[in-house]
């Protein structure tokens, strides 16, 4: 493989979306509907986004990415880095894609001067949780994940 990452561009919109129709697959979830896409690419590459996307490539195939935003932490007084996806095309997991996007994660939480890198996984999502424990990432079981849809 010839692995790189970057930060995504307007022109990788179609497949930004091709990997999150897989990811919605995977997990067994409705992908998002044509209104809810445009959207999604109107918000990426906004004058302020509210989010950003750095993509993994095999050579020039698009084959993974990671979605993350800023949040704040009262208690570090620092940012955390918030990944809310990542994602690695099946046929192309265990190469060292997801490894160098979490690099790339840690290098800019590590620029914008956060206190820590949080995210979240799927319980039954073992090869996610094997990858994340070999980081060396730590499960918060003390912590309960609450949601309230608007």
């Amino acid at each position: 493989m010839n692995l790189r990452i970057r930060k995504a561009r307007k022109s990788d919109a179609k497949e930004i979306l091709r990997l999150i129709i897989e990811l919605a697959k995977f997990e067994k979830l409705t992908p998002p509907g044509k209104a809810e896409q445009r959207r999604l690419i109107s918000d990426a590459f906004s004058k302020n986004p509210p989010f950003r996307i750095i993509l993994a490539f095999d050579g020039e195939v698009a084959i993974g990415y990671a979605f993350y935003f800023f949040t704040y932490s009262t208690f570090l007084a620092k940012p955390t880095l918030y990944l809310e996806d990542i994602y690695i095309s099946d046929k192309c997991r265990g190469y060292g894609a997801g490894k160098k996007l979490m690099n790339e994660l840690i290098s800019i939480a590590k620029k914008k001067k956060c206190g820590r890198l949080e995210w979240i996984v799927l319980d039954w999502n073992k090869n996610a949780i094997d990858f994340y424990d070999r980081l060396g990432a730590k499960e918060m079981k003390e912590w309960k994940f609450y949601r309230l849809t608007l």
